[in-house]
């Protein structure tokens, strides 16, 4: 990931846990969460050095359902970067519209308290 990537996700990451932490009502208690980057790749089937082989998944809708039940839902911006506030648990995640690649990690855990980063990948099929 490149440094002006990172530093947006960085920016980004900070802005979501002050955000959530207004949220929450209590001074000094964070609500719960992810946050990261969205990339889908490869976008060539040949990877050549100091040529991304991934690229940010602008403008991707990502839905979080518990139990069979939907959650919450985030759009990806033009960096690829999510947030979403979500209670603890464990999350089936998957991409609106379907695009029939997978995306991985499928599910994500969302700790008490805590603002977490988890990156996701769609596998674009490029080989």
């Amino acid at each position: 990931m490149s440094s002006r990537r990172t530093a947006a996700v960085a920016a980004a990451a900070l802005l979501a846990l002050a955000a959530l932490g207004a949220a929450s009502g209590a001074p000094g208690q964070v609500a719960s969460g992810l946050f990261g980057v969205v990339e889908r790749g490869p976008v060539t089937p040949v990877c050549m050095v100091d040529v991304p082989c991934d690229v940010p998944a602008r403008g991707v809708t990502l839905v979080f359902s518990r139990d069979g039940r939907y959650a919450a839902r985030s759009v990806t911006g033009q960096d690829g970067s999510y947030r979403v506030r979500l209670g603890p648990g464990t999350y089936s995640v998957r991409t609106l519209p379907a695009s029939g690649r997978p995306l991985q990690p499928a599910r994500a855990r969302v700790v008490a308290g805590r603002l977490r980063r988890l990156d996701f990948s769609i596998d674009t099929g490029i080989r």
